[in-house]
C-alpha cells in the first residue's frame, strides 16, 4: 500500500483516536469536574457547607487530637500480620502502636481539615522497609471535632481519582491505561495538525445548519484547533507528574539502593534526621514554629497561610517539624518549607530556591494540578476540558456517520458497535454522573454503606446506558441514526433537574437560598446541573431536526471534504 505521509497520519489520527478516545473522554470529563472537586464535596456532604478555614492552632487543637488518634482497624488487620515478625515477639496491640509521624493538610478551598498519622510497627520483618500502619480523619477546624468520614467525598475521592486512574487499582493498571492514552493523544494531536493543512481557515468554519456529518466535522476541527495548546500541555504534564512515581519508578526498583543512600546523605546535608535516635524528647510549641515560619516567609515578600504541617519522629530526640506554605498565590507547586527541631523549636533547615530543572517540574505540576487561587483560570480549565470532550465526542459521531451506510451495505456491525460505545461514553457518562449526585441526595445521611451505594449507582447506571445503547441502535445497521442518543439526552436532563430538586428538598439549600447568600460551591453545582439539563435538551432537539445522511457520489464536494478522516 503506497500511502503518502499525510494519509498515514490520517489513518493514525482516526484509529488511535477511536481506540483510546473512550478513555480520553473519561479523563477529560472527570478532569474538568476535578477542577471543582472540593465544591462538589460540599454539595455532596451538607455537614461541611461552611467557609474555608486556615490551619488551626496545633498546640490547642491538633495536639490533643494527635494524642487521641489510633491506627486504622481495617489497615491494622490487613497489614500488621504481614509487617510483624512473629519470631521476634508477640504482635503489638493496635491501641499500643507508637505514633511516629503526624500531618495536617488544608487548602484555600477546604472548609475541613485532613489529618493523618503513621504508627510504627515495633518488631518488623524488614527493618529497612516502610513499617507503618496509617490512619486519616476529617476534622472540623472550627471545633477540632472529628467528622464522620463514611460519607463519600464525591468530588475529591471519586471523580478526581477516576480522572487519572479509572479506579482500576490492580497493579496500578488504570494509571498505565491513562498514561498510554495521554501518550497516544500527543501523537493524535500532531497527526491532526498534519492532516489539517488549512488549520486557520477551519478555525473559523462551523456550519451548524449543514447535515450532521458536516456539522460534527466542523465542530471537531474547531474545538481541536481552539484548545490545541491546552490539550497538548495537559497530556504532556500529566505524563510528567506520574513519570517518576508510576511509569518509571527507578528509585524504588532497580536504583533502590542508590535511592536509600541518597536519602541518608540528604539527611546529613540538610540536618534533618533520617532515623529516630531512640532517646525520648519533649515537643516544643509548634505554634511558635509556625509563627516563625510565617515571619520568614513575610521577609521574602510572600506572606501566607500554612498549607501542610508535618511532625517527624514524634517523641524522639531526632524529631523535627516541617511547616509548608499554602502557596495558592502562585502557579508552581512549591511549599517553601521551613524545618524546626521538635524539642527546641530551633530552625534546622530552610528549603532553598530550586534548581532550574526542579523549578520547571514544579511549575508544570502546579499548572496541571491548579492549587492556585485564580477563579477565572480555573473556569478556563473547565472550558478547555469540556472542549476536549466535545472534540472527542464529535469525532465519534463523525466516524459513525461517515461509515454507517457503507457498513449497512456490507452487513458489517462496525458502525453499530462504535455508535453504542460512543453513546455510552458521552451521554451514558453524563447520565451516570448526574445519577450518582441524585442518589447522593436521596440516600439517608446515616445509612450504613451509603458511599458504596453511591458508587454502585454510578457504575450500574453507566452499565445500563451501555445495554440501552446496544439495544436501541439497531437502526444504525440500516444506515440510520440511533434513537439512543436522544433518549439518553432526555434522561440526562431529567436526572440533572431531579438532582437539583433533591438537593433543595433534602437540605433546604435551594438556589433561592444559596445564591443570595453567595454560597457558590453549592449554588455552582446546582447551576451546572441545570446548564447540563438545558444543553442535553438542546442536543436532543438538534438530533431530532437533522435528516438522515444521503449518500453522495464519489468526487462530489461533500465526499472530498470528509475524505481525510
Amino acid at each position: 500500500m503506497n500511502w503518502t505521509f499525510r494519509q498515514a497520519m490520517a489513518w493514525m489520527h482516526t484509529w488511535f483516536g477511536l481506540v483510546l478516545g473512550f478513555v480520553l473522554m473519561v479523563v477529560f470529563f472527570f478532569g474538568s469536574l476535578s477542577v471543582f472537586d472540593r465544591e462538589i464535596d460540599r454539595w455532596a456532604i451538607p455537614q461541611t457547607r461552611f467557609a474555608p478555614q486556615p490551619m488551626p492552632s496545633f498546640d490547642h487543637m491538633l495536639r490533643p487530637l494527635m494524642d487521641r488518634l489510633e491506627p486504622s482497624p481495617v489497615e491494622y488487620a490487613a497489614k500488621m500480620p504481614v509487617l510483624h515478625d512473629a519470631a521476634k515477639g508477640p504482635m503489638t496491640p493496635r491501641e499500643a502502636l507508637p505514633i511516629d509521624e503526624f500531618w495536617a493538610y488544608t487548602t484555600h478551598r477546604d472548609p475541613v481539615l485532613l489529618v493523618g498519622a503513621d504508627f510504627a510497627v515495633p518488631l518488623p520483618k524488614d527493618p529497612a522497609a516502610h513499617n507503618h500502619i496509617h490512619n486519616r480523619v476529617t476534622v472540623d477546624p472550627r471545633t477540632g471535632q472529628i467528622l464522620k468520614d463514611d460519607q463519600l467525598k464525591v468530588g475529591s475521592a471519586f471523580f478526581y481519582p477516576l480522572h487519572y486512574s479509572l479506579h482500576l487499582k490492580w497493579k496500578n493498571i488504570g494509571y498505565f491505561v491513562v498514561g498510554l492514552a495521554a501518550f497516544i493523544m500527543l501523537a493524535a494531536l500532531v497527526s491532526g495538525v498534519v492532516i489539517h493543512r488549512r488549520l486557520f481557515r477551519e478555525f473559523f468554519t462551523f456550519r451548524p445548519r449543514k447535515h450532521l456529518q458536516r456539522s460534527t466535522l466542523d465542530l471537531h476541527n474547531l474545538t481541536g484547533v481552539l484548545a490545541l495548546p491546552f490539550h497538548f500541555f495537559f497530556a504532556f504534564t500529566g505524563l510528567v507528574i506520574f513519570a517518576a512515581s508510576i511509569y518509571l519508578p527507578l528509585g524504588h526498583t532497580v536504583l533502590k539502593s542508590l535511592h536509600d543512600q541518597h536519602a541518608v546523605l540528604e539527611a546529613t546535608r540538610t540536618g534533618l534526621p533520617h532515623e529516630r535516635a531512640g532517646v525520648a524528647a519533649p515537643l516544643a510549641s509548634v505554634d511558635a514554629m509556625v509563627a516563625e515560619a510565617r515571619r520568614r516567609w513575610a521577609e521574602r515578600d510572600m506572606p501566607g497561610q500554612v498549607g501542610f504541617l508535618k511532625l517527624h519522629h514524634i517523641g524522639d530526640a531526632n524529631g523535627y517539624v516541617s511547616v509548608y506554605r499554602a502557596g495558592s498565590d502562585r502557579v508552581a507547586l512549591v511549599g517553601e518549607g521551613i524545618h524546626f527541631q521538635a524539642s527546641t523549636g530551633r530552625v534546622l533547615y530552610e528549603d532553598p530556591p530550586r534548581a532550574p530543572a526542579s523549578a520547571v517540574h514544579q511549575f508544570l505540576s502546579g499548572l496541571h494540578l491548579q492549587h492556585f487561587e485564580h477563579w477565572l483560570l480555573r473556569w478556563l480549565y473547565v472550558v478547555g476540558g469540556l472542549l476536549g470532550c466535545l472534540c472527542i465526542g464529535t469525532g465519534f459521531v463523525f466516524f459513525v456517520e461517515k461509515r454507517k451506510q457503507q457498513h449497512a451495505r456490507q452487513g458489517s456491525a462496525g458502525a453499530r458497535v462504535v455508535d453504542a460505545l460512543a453513546v455510552t461514553t458521552v451521554t451514558g457518562m453524563l447520565l451516570a454522573t448526574t445519577g450518582m449526585l441524585l442518589v447522593n441526595r436521596l440516600l439517608p445521611a446515616d445509612l450504613s454503606g451509603a458511599a458504596d451505594w453511591q458508587m454502585r449507582a454510578f457504575w450500574g447506571i453507566w452499565l445500563l446506558s451501555l445495554v440501552h445503547a446496544g439495544w436501541r441502535n439497531a437502526p444504525v445497521s440500516r444506515g440510520l441514526r440511533s434513537p439512543a442518543w436522544r433518549e439518553q439526552c432526555l434522561a440526562v436532563a431529567l436526572v440533572a433537574v431531579a438532582a437539583v430538586v433533591a438537593n433543595g428538598w433534602s437540605t433546604g439549600a435551594h438556589l433561592g437560598v444559596t445564591m443570595p447568600a453567595a454560597n457558590w460551591p453549592v449554588a455552582g453545582v446546582d447551576l451546572s446541573l441545570l446548564a447540563t439539563a438545558l444543553l442535553a435538551l438542546a442536543v436532543r432537539r438538534k438530533l431530532g431536526r437533522v435528516q438522515p445522511v444521503v449518500q453522495n457520489a464519489p468526487g462530489t464536494p461533500r465526499a472530498q471534504e470528509v475524505a481525510h478522516v
